[in-house]
């Protein structure tokens, strides 16, 4: 099974996330409904994420999906999720835990909020599978554990039991791994297969797009006419074109992304227009508890502008 390249296979990832985003909740937290209000919507915070960790370049083999989501709970609190995809063939430069912990003190000296953090990893190695982060000198040690789920690991059968529209997409990663030297007509009844499994499971319209646009394009056929002949199968399974297209999907998630990015430049602009006129305020002699009560700052923001 041949693996997309990164352009196709970072947004399959980052949008199956935000597409069953409270599947996967329910998927890594069984308690999840007693604790999450989802009603109240949920943040991703991709663009200030990017921020604190850029990019790094000629970072050749090794791919890493981050999402970072502003979340609530029922008793009112905002919390922070990370979730870390490891998208990769190996262990890569096997520094997982440290970059895990890194994540962690960075993000909570910025946004001062709790951190629950979930390392995915996608890759074929059975003997890695980091969960913690040590650190000691003379005296002084330290200890950072997080959530690590190994796709490889998982038991099949217990992913196909599950009614967890989340266990497709676990499932399909798994079955990439396992069949990663399947033909294109293996990798045909591999993707029906998969399909079968989605439809058992209820969900909404747009989760059931986004794993359909992930089981079918996250592995490629080596003959790309096997594509077409997939969705026309489908289609024919259900008498009706019920599937997303890749280009479709693409589509769909760019206009999603412009759409955040536009929201996100209107705050930055937002933002920009409450700092200047806190500075005239400040100038002029304001007090500063004043200022974050008529602008909306807080004040450890204004005091920042001082």
């Amino acid at each position: 099974m041949n693996r997309p390249n990164q352009r196709i296979d970072d947004p399959l990832w980052k949008g199956i996330i935000e597409h069953t985003f409270a599947h996967f909740l329910d998927f890594v937290f069984p308690d999840a409904g007693k604790i999450f209000d989802l009603d109240r919507g949920v943040e991703y915070l991709d663009k200030e994420f990017e921020r604190l960790f850029p990019p790094e370049t000629n970072n050749k083999g090794v791919r890493y999906v981050d999402k970072l989501v502003k979340v609530h709970l029922l008793d009112g609190q905002a919390k922070f999720i990370l979730c870390h995809i490891e998208v990769q063939s190996s262990k890569g430069r096997d520094d997982l835990a440290e970059r895990m912990f890194q994540y962690f003190y960075r993000i909570k000296d910025r946004y001062k909020v709790p951190i629950t953090a979930i390392a995915i990893l996608a890759d074929s190695n059975r003997q890695y599978s980091p969960k913690l982060y040590k650190e000691e000198f003379m005296g002084t040690s330290l200890q950072y554990s997080f959530n690590c789920y190994k796709i490889l690991e998982q038991d099949e059968e217990r992913l196909r039991a599950n009614s967890n529209p989340f266990a497709v997409v676990v499932l399909t990663a798994q079955q990439a791994i396992l069949h990663r030297h399947a033909n294109d007509e293996q990798l045909m009844s591999i993707k029906h297969d998969l399909y079968d499994e989605m439809m058992k499971r209820k969900m909404d319209r747009s989760a059931r797009q986004g794993i359909y646009g992930f089981l079918s394009r996250y592995v490629s056929f080596k003959d790309r006419s096997f594509f077409t002949i997939f969705e026309e199968e489908v289609t024919a399974k259900t008498g009706k074109n019920s599937t997303m297209g890749i280009k479709e999907y693409l589509l769909d998630k760019a206009t999603k992304e412009g759409k955040r990015e536009e929201r996100a430049k209107a705050e930055a602009e937002k933002l920009l227009e409450k700092e200047q006129m806190a500075k005239k305020m400040l100038a002029n002699g304001f007090d500063t508890k004043l200022i974050a009560d008529i602008i909306g700052l807080s004040i450890a923001d204004i005091e920042k502008l001082k």
